[in-house]
């Protein structure tokens, strides 16, 4: 089965009782259950409460602690609100009996109205640029182990391509501001319910890195602790996740072990897809 298939499968959340439902672990190898994973699937859960014709159109989340790897997770969904246009949704993932994890998602019946959008900025095609698998490739020689080891072997749904790479175990400082094109390793079932979770999925794979690039550390540096605490998400336009689409980052702020990060996602015609927020926790101990 390859990586998509199995992120597929796993953002199908398992209907164990009313309103409850079990998520499985992409890799019980990792220290922790990967961010993205649980907002898609929390996604997801509240997605099976809420009539088809209403969309998810923004969600706030909190990550509270840690997600264990190798138990699987349970999200319990709190009907808050169903109004004549929106409805409300309040999830809880949980594991060991204790909440890790905390969001409210907002839905919405298609309706028309004032329409405007940022422009898209200018980026390289990304059939210009080299993957993030090519560039491990082409880097491998000086690529310390276990980075060695665990990127050959890696295999990943999305296919992810950075406009200007950084070196990951030399960097250098620079503007906080960084460009992806990426789009799923293959093609997924035309379901919008489906594309909104691989969305949110992959918008916590860049984020958090844009505020450590002014400061040259890297995410691979064994000083670093970082983590996301939030992680918002507003949807604007149909996603469609085998096509490219280029989230450009920015980070305007960061202080007290805190880094403020934002993205906007769009697609290759100009369209506004979705906005991001994320703050995450970026401690270093020297």
């Amino acid at each position: 089965m390859s990586a998509l298939a199995r992120l597929v499968a796993l953002l199908d959340v398992e209907e164990i009782e009313v309103d409850l439902y079990r998520g499985a672990n992409s890799d019980p190898g990792w220290i922790r259950v990967y961010g993205g994973q649980v907002v898609a699937q929390a996604l997801a859960a509240a997605q099976r409460t809420v009539a088809d014709d209403r969309p998810v159109h923004s969600l706030h989340s909190y990550f509270l602690r840690p997600g264990e790897p190798r138990v699987p997770i349970l999200y319990r969904v709190e009907r808050e609100r169903d109004g004549t246009s929106f409805s409300t949704r309040r999830v809880q993932a949980i594991q060991h009996g204790r909440p890790i994890f905390s969001m409210m998602a907002s839905f919405q019946k298609a309706e028309g109205g004032f329409v405007h959008a940022a422009p898209m900025p200018e980026a390289p095609a990304p059939e210009t640029l080299l993957s993030e698998r090519a560039l491990e490739v082409r880097n491998r020689d000086r690529t310390p182990e276990p980075w060695k080891t665990l990127w050959a072997t890696r295999e990943r749904p999305f296919d992810f391509r950075p406009v200007a790479p950084s070196d990951p175990f030399a960097p250098r400082p620079r503007l906080a501001r960084a460009q992806h094109w990426f789009r799923t390793d293959g093609e997924v079932a035309d379901d919008p319910r489906l594309a909104a979770c691989l969305l949110a999925y992959a918008s916590d794979m860049t984020l958090l890195d844009t505020c450590l690039l002014p400061h040259a550390i890297s995410w691979t540096d064994p000083k670093l602790q970082a983590a996301s605490l939030d992680h918002a998400i507003w949807f604007h336009a149909r996603y469609r996740p085998a096509e490219f689409h280029l989230i450009d980052q920015a980070s305007h702020a960061a202080g007290g072990g805190r880094g403020l990060n934002e993205g906007r996602i769009f697609a290759r015609d100009g369209r506004l897809v979705a906005s991001v927020v994320q703050e995450g926790l970026i401690r270093y101990r020297a």
